[in-house]
């Protein structure tokens, strides 16, 4: 069984989206497809596993909130 899903993430400005995108593209090359278009992410996760698949969104949504909290205590 093949398992597909796509997430967008979408920030406030381009800037922002580009911080994420390089942030996370080191841990994610190799495992998820990802695309950057102004200022949304999109990530497409393939797996032939639901373990697998969940495994691999939890793991890029947990990162994804640690740069945006990173993110946000540096502007402030």
């Amino acid at each position: 069984m093949k398992i597909t899903g796509e997430i967008i993430f979408t920030y406030n400005t381009e800037n922002d989206a580009e911080l994420v995108f390089d942030s996370l593209e080191v841990d994610n090359e190799n495992y998820l497809e990802s695309y950057l278009n102004e200022n949304q992410i999109t990530y497409t996760v393939n797996s032939s596993k639901l373990g697998s698949f969940l495994a691999t969104v939890d793991d890029l949504v947990a990162s994804e909130i640690v740069v945006e909290k990173i993110i946000n205590k540096t502007k402030s």
